[in-house]
């Protein structure tokens, strides 16, 4: 799976309103300079949760952008989806329309248990575990386990 700069991107955005939910509306270029996102894109970006319907906005000089619903009731998944599609596609098909002959007959199998996975931590955060820095049981023990297994470690030059 590979995060494009736009999910990332919001994502980010979509944190710092939480963060910053009992202060009003969060300006894009406030929103742009916490973050360190290009400004130009962050339009984009924003535009794309608000059709969604998970932002909304406020013109005039006390205005700006703030979540739509409450932090806890915006998932990962939500944003993610809003800004790029399904968490998992392959080439842009349903999953029930793809076929695969002999030994690849079960990478449809696959592509289904990898979309799994990602629902089952992406549908799991919201942008109030985000903001708080605290992350649910299963999601913590999936990122502990990652920085612990030895495959991600920095390679160490031996003397």
């Amino acid at each position: 799976m590979r995060v494009t700069a736009k999910v990332d991107y919001a994502l980010r955005a979509m944190a710092q309103l939480a963060a910053e939910s009992s202060h009003g509306p969060v300006s894009a270029t406030r929103l742009a300079q916490r973050q360190a996102i290009p400004l130009k894109f962050l339009h984009g970006v924003l535009a794309d949760l608000k059709r969604a319907r998970l932002v909304r906005s406020t013109r005039g000089p006390d205005g700006g952008y703030e979540l739509a619903r409450p932090a806890g009731e915006i998932t990962l998944a939500d944003v993610f989806r809003s800004v790029d599609g399904p968490l998992v596609t392959v080439r842009d098909m349903n999953f029930s329309e793809l076929t695969y002959a002999g030994p690849a007959e079960s990478l449809r199998e696959v592509w289904m248990a990898a979309r799994a996975s990602l629902r089952n931590v992406f549908e799991n955060v919201t942008l109030a575990d985000l903001a708080s820095g605290e992350l649910p049981p299963y999601p913590a023990e999936l990122a502990t386990a990652y920085r612990n297994d030895p495959r991600n470690q920095p390679d160490v030059e031996h003397a």
